[in-house]
């Protein structure tokens, strides 16, 4: 008894040093954010600003295009996630159900696709779109983000269709349903936890993605807002760190309300007692 106790008491001390290792770099940002200047340079930090002000953040909009610069960075991230659950979703229901030898080579590649790096991916991708006379726009990157996220999102969406019981099907077919009625009146239903978790993938992907927008957008009005954001570094490498970490932080808040908005959709339980054994 005292040595499962004392092994919750280590799991849940594992748990919290866990928690406040993520929540560091946010909270530390946050701080540096509502510092003054002349707190930003003291060589004694504190985690609360003794004189907090908004400076920081009307310097970052008055120096760059934040907002336009989100606008572009939402409409790609949205334009990916949904374009994304689109194919994936019918596509990963295939690879589930239909397990042949297309199936396996199928979740082969999703597999090796993502130990492929960036640098190995971007000049083959810089061509493609060259040709298609899509560099440098919006929807150039939408695709190229589709292509990047659509493999994980196979695989993940796949996971949540094996789990959802062939007798719902088969029940289904017994009572007259047809495979296009079945799919969207019983199966559908049941892979929202899924889809809902691959969209939100996909968006945050999209969203926090720096390498492929720095490459392909040249033009400053088309600009992501992670490449906005290098522009508050100066030539030398020297970073203006008030006016950044304001930045940046705004930059982190669509995807923490995105996530809360939608986190109770994903949840596992909802094929609880769909089936009785």
């Amino acid at each position: 008894m005292r040595t499962s106790t004392a092994a919750r008491v280590g799991q849940y001390a594992a748990l919290l040093a866990y928690l406040v290792f993520l929540a560091f770099p946010f909270l530390w940002l946050i701080s540096t954010a509502f510092k003054p200047p002349r707190e930003l340079a003291s060589l004694h930090p504190t985690w609360i600003p003794e004189d907090p002000t908004l400076d920081n953040f009307r310097q970052a909009f008055d120096e760059q295009p934040l907002l336009h610069a989100a606008l572009n960075s939402l409409v790609a991230a949205l334009g990916a996630a949904v374009i994304a659950v689109v194919i994936a979703t019918p596509t990963a229901y295939v690879m589930a159900r239909h397990r042949g030898r297309l199936a396996r080579v199928a979740t082969g590649w999703v597999v090796v696709s993502q130990a492929f790096p960036f640098v190995l991916l971007i000049i083959p991708l810089f061509l493609v779109l060259k040709n298609l006379r899509m560099i440098d726009s919006v929807p150039g990157l939408v695709m190229v983000y589709v292509v990047w996220s659509l493999p994980f999102a196979l695989w993940m969406l796949a996971g949540y269709v094996r789990a959802v019981p062939a007798e719902l099907e088969e029940a289904a077919a017994v009572d007259g349903a047809g495979r296009l009625r079945t799919l969207v009146s019983v199966t559908a239903p049941l892979l929202a936890p899924g889809i809902v978790a691959t969209a939100l993938f996909a968006f945050i992907t999209a969203w926090n993605e720096f390498f492929f927008a720095l490459v392909l957008l040249k033009t400053p009005e088309k600009q992501t807002l992670p490449v906005v954001l290098t522009h508050f570094v100066g030539a030398e490498g020297v970073a203006d760190l008030g006016p950044l970490a304001a930045a940046a932080f705004l930059a982190t808040l669509p995807s923490l309300v995105v996530f809360a908005l939608i986190q109770r959709r994903i949840t596992g339980g909802m094929l609880a007692g769909a089936v009785k054994s």
